[in-house]
């Protein structure tokens, strides 16, 4: 009874262990050149990847780079599929920049791994081996598997060095690379997805995008260029960013269907006094746009995924349309034609906290399409959207898109086919049928949003002025107040309510309460140590006092730093 163990079973566990040993030394093999004293570790503070991966000073991001090469291989091993890699800061200005990962679906980077990509990128060099090892082993990723990366930059100064650092890693790790130049952050996302669809979603290089996008557009639109109030003449600030490459790149693949006046075309400081972020929170006109009364303009930020609308009236009042009013002139066509087709399929509306009281009345009281509230962040957005059948989003900053459920479009095209249909419904299902290629649903993409915008006000012959007119927008405000530590704010209800520090919300509902239709919630920065406030309320003459109020309570509960908010 003493012999536990026969001679096989030793010989299997003899076999078993040298196999181990085997495969551990195959693992730290593959890994063992890795470290590269050009890319080393040179700063010491944090990095961390956010809702838009990393971003801060370029110079401070060389070795980040190299490291993100290194990943994107592992989890392009991981997910046996394409990953995306965008070198952009967005709507930063020119001496930031950044780096996002962009997974198979042409998604955003899994929340697991925002954690592993922030711990690989803040790793001591001489930890940088074991660690790579621990994520290959803790995700059981399969190190013989080829990797592909799809890899694109905006125009910054900082880009290119920053791409060589990012192929150096990649490389290192025996990844293939398809090197995309200069691409805007929504077209990486679009190529991802047709690279791992085998380009039943189109075909996967810039030049499938623009004719996807145009061929559909046209078609839609027919014949008629102008219709009613609607006329084809649109002035666009493309943020003197990569949009203004792809904008006119659709000047010449529209030719005259849409004719794109372009300004910020990048013969200036990229963001710099212009692009959708600094319409949208300055409300004003960006710098080298004509103050044409009641022209239709258009704004999209530095990496081309964020877009709002504005115009300026005869009396040279700035008029702004952001993404909560691209999100109900969407739903309101989308459910115009669900009605029409005969269609039954779940429509609903994604917001967050930002999103405007009187868009959201709009929404659920006229239009009674659902509506849902989620914290700040596509990432939250997008996946709350995938529960409808058909799901709109958009930040009211201008970031957002439609997507639509497999079944769904399935449901529709074969509605389309339907040859006992109504001649109505069954235009209305082909016009659903169709718009589903105009838009890119990966990612807010600010081109295809205003592709999509252009559509619908043509199909109901409205100029700007009309759509505005649908519902009015409550007044508002928004202040940063700077604090020691933006972490004693901790917030729940989709941000919309402060637990912590114990009391600020009380006062914050005490304030609200003495003003006619008023809102208010505060929440952390994500990346600075700020926290932001937002008021709305009926009344524009009260919407600064009860802004400020709010704002003073935080920097009094909170910790707040630097002078005291106090009205003009």
């Amino acid at each position: 009874m003493h012999h536990m163990f026969s001679r096989r079973t030793v010989t299997l566990m003899s076999i078993s262990s040298l196999v181990q040993a085997y495969v551990n030394s195959m693992e730290s093999s593959y890994f063992q050149d890795i470290v590269n004293t050009e890319y080393s570790r040179r700063h010491d503070g944090c990095v961390e990847y956010g809702t838009a991966g990393f971003r801060t000073k370029s110079d401070r991001l060389e070795h980040v780079l190299y490291r993100m090469g290194l990943l994107a291989v592992l989890r392009s091993k991981a997910k046996k599929a394409a990953i995306g890699l965008m070198i952009t800061a967005s709507h930063n200005l020119e001496p930031d920049n950044g780096i996002k990962l962009v997974d198979p679906a042409g998604e955003m980077l899994e929340a697991s791994w925002e954690t592993i990509a922030t711990n690989l990128a803040n790793v001591q060099d001489s930890d940088l081996i074991s660690t790579l090892l621990h994520i290959s082993r803790r995700e059981n990723i399969d190190l013989s598997v080829p990797a592909t990366v799809i890899i694109g930059r905006d125009t910054r100064k900082s880009s290119p060095g920053l791409l060589k650092a990012a192929l150096m890693g990649i490389k290192t790790l025996h990844g293939n690379v398809t090197d995309l130049g200069l691409v805007t952050t929504p077209q990486l996302h679009y190529v991802v997805v047709c690279t791992n669809t085998n380009g039943t979603y189109g075909e996967p290089t810039l030049k499938g995008y623009y004719s996807k996008l145009v061929t559909v557009f046209k078609s839609i639109r027919g014949a008629e260029i102008n219709n009613g109030k609607y006329t084809s003449m649109l002035q666009l600030d493309a943020a003197n960013g990569v949009g203004a490459i792809a904008a006119k790149e659709f000047q010449r693949y529209l030719d005259s269907v849409l004719d794109i006046k372009l300004f910020n075309d990048g013969s200036g400081g990229l963001n710099h006094m212009c692009g959708a972020d600094y319409v949208k929170v300055q409300q004003t006109l960006p710098l080298n746009v004509p103050s044409e009364k009641n022209v239709r303009c258009v704004s999209i930020d530095g990496d081309a995924d964020r877009v709002v609308y504005f115009y300026t009236d005869e009396n040279n009042k700035f008029h702004l349309l952001d993404g909560d009013r691209i999100a109900t002139l969407v739903a309101a066509y989308f459910k115009e034609l669900l009605e029409t087709s005969g269609l039954s399929l779940q429509l609903g509306l994604v917001q967050t906290a930002y999103a405007n009281g009187g868009s959201t009345d709009y929404i659920s009281n006229v239009l009674k399409v659902p509506v849902a509230c989620v914290p700040t962040g596509v990432k939250h957005l997008h996946k709350r959207a995938l529960e409808f059948d058909i799901g709109i989003y958009f930040e009211a900053n201008g970031h957002g898109t439609v997507i639509f459920k497999d079944a769904a479009k399935e449901a529709i095209k074969t509605h389309a086919r339907n040859e006992t249909l109504s001649a109505a419904q069954r235009l209305a299902s082909a016009k659903l049928r169709d718009v589903i290629d105009l838009i890119n649903e990966t990612v807010g993409d600010a081109l295809s949003d205003m592709l999509l915008v252009e559509t619908i006000l043509h199909a109901k012959g409205w100029d700007i002025i009309e759509w505005e007119r649908s519902y009015n927008d409550l007044p508002n405000k928004q202040l940063k107040v700077g604090v020691k530590d933006r972490n004693v704010i901790t917030t729940t209800n989709a941000e919309r309510h402060c637990l912590t520090p114990v009391g600020l919300q009380e006062e914050i509902d005490k304030i609200v309460s003495k003003y006619p239709r008023g809102r208010s919630f505060v929440r952390p920065s994500g990346t600075e140590d700020i926290v932001r406030v937002y008021a709305e309320c009926k009344n524009s003459s009260d919407v600064e006092k009860l802004t400020v109020e709010v704002a003073s309570l935080v920097y009094r509960l909170a910790g707040g730093v630097g002078p005291e908010p106090s009205l003009l």
